[in-house]
């Protein structure tokens, strides 16, 4: 099989930037989108909260997708295909969401078209990018990859926001289209140009495309690998608690301590710089320690049992009241959660090449169809949680407490599957020693 040196950081860089440019897109779709509906349009806001779920349903495709990737043998052409598809999708949604205004069933109906295929472009570049990179990047080096593209993919959502908010004022349906496929336009090219040339072609494709299987049967064979299989379960779990914070934080701050907008707005961003902070430690202790299994997995469960500790400290944070260490607490919060999802990511792109070759995408598709699956579960069901415990409690702060107790048991659950990461990667090398093709 032809090796391929492994990428520098320019390199790294390069393929953050389409990580940067799917999250340019997604970040309109989400969130643009979703405050057209509510505010200029007047509708339920379980409408955008129904199709930014089905945009995550859909990506419950992920393995399959993987698995054109493995079969093809090269991942450039589904990275640049998903962001194409997923830059069709964010026009055709934009261009739903406008003609909500005048005729709302078939403007539904567009959108629903809209975030499916959303989902199906986020699907097919996500996958087939990680999966790439952990291919092509050197262990030691992992820990800072997967810091990078996360942060590149946040600076995505920041640099858009703030471009675009300035564009789509005053609203208009003309100006929300125009605007968003300006976004998308751009991000596809700035896709094109990143991955242009680094995964090689020819030969170096050829070799490593996986003998044709058929999807199913690649299904069942990483399924029936006991890392995979226990990985993925991690990742569900870990992202469930780390996505029903969402929706919750800034809600508390205001409805327990008094804040206004603002201050609860700032407040918010305190706890994503502590996210940003926990990220960029793992990218420098994760590369000095030459990025191991180990490491990471010590990084992953102290994460998560810090975040389990400040989330039961919040769940009693209201009998303190304006005595209670707030902002420090969100800020430990948000560094906690970066240093488990950073160091989890890195795990992953460490895994992903543990057990039967030419299995790859299916094995990256499988964890990223469940943090998917739980990221769109995680905002409802803490919403959910949150109005049973006020019901159950009579009072709106121990419907808090219910919902910071029920998040602080998820990542306890999550640190209790951590303890397994990378425990049996001897033992899967073994396994699959004979399963493997000989290099020639």
């Amino acid at each position: 099989m032809t090796t391929q040196a492994p990428l520098g950081w320019l390199g790294i860089l390069r393929l953050g930037l389409v990580q940067t440019s799917l999250g340019a897109v997604v970040v309109l779709t989400t969130a643009a989108l979703n405050r057209v509906m509510v505010v200029e349009h007047a509708l339920p806001a379980m409408l955008p909260g129904a199709l930014v779920a089905l945009h995550y349903a859909v990506q419950m495709l992920r393995p399959r997708l993987g698995h054109g990737s493995d079969q093809g043998g090269r991942r450039t052409p589904w990275i640049i295909g998903g962001m194409a598809v997923l830059g069709l999708g964010g026009v055709v949604a934009a261009a739903a969401t406008a003609w909500m205004g005048t005729a709302l069933v078939p403007g539904i109906l567009l959108a629903v078209l809209g975030f499916l295929l959303v989902g199906l472009g986020v699907g097919a570049a996500g996958t087939s990018l990680l999966v790439l990179l952990a291919s092509r990047v050197a262990p030691a080096r992992k820990p800072a990859a997967a810091s990078i593209v996360w942060i590149m993919m946040i600076a995505g959502f920041v640099v858009t926001t703030a471009t675009t908010g300035r564009l789509l004022d005053p609203y208009t349906a003309e100006r929300l289209i125009t605007v968003t496929a300006a976004v998308s336009v751009i991000a596809f090219f700035v896709s094109i140009l990143a991955v242009a040339g680094i995964e090689g072609r020819g030969q170096a494709a050829r070799t490593e495309r996986a003998a044709p299987t058929a999807f199913r049967t690649a299904l069942a064979e990483v399924w029936s690998e006991p890392a995979a299989r226990h990985f993925t379960l991690f990742v569900f779990v870990s992202m469930l608690a780390y996505s029903a914070q969402d929706l919750i934080l800034e809600p508390f701050a205001g409805a327990v301590f008094g804040m206004t907008l603002g201050e609860s707005t700032r407040l918010s961003s305190v706890q994503h710089g502590g996210v940003l902070a926990g990220m960029i430690a793992i990218a420098i202790l994760g590369s000095l320690a030459k990025g191991g299994i180990r490491m990471l997995r010590g990084w992953i469960l102290g994460g998560c049992v810090v975040a389990c500790c400040v989330l039961l400290t919040l769940a009693f944070a209201g009998v303190r009241g304006g005595a209670f260490p707030l902002r420090l607490a969100f800020f430990a919060l948000g560094v906690a959660n970066g240093l488990f999802a950073a160091a989890a990511i890195a795990a992953m792109m460490q895994l992903v090449a543990q057990g039967r070759r030419g299995r790859e995408g299916v094995r990256m598709g499988m964890f990223g169809a469940a943090q998917a699956i739980a990221f769109g579960l995680g905002g409802f069901l803490g919403t959910v949680v949150l109005d049973l415990g006020r019901l159950a409690t009579g009072s709106i702060a121990g419907g808090f407490s219910v919902v910071f107790l029920a998040d602080a048991a998820l990542f306890l659950a999550a640190a209790l599957l951590a303890l397994r990461i990378g425990q049996d990667v001897a033992m899967r090398r073994d396994d699959f020693a004979q399963a493997a093709p000989a290099s020639p």
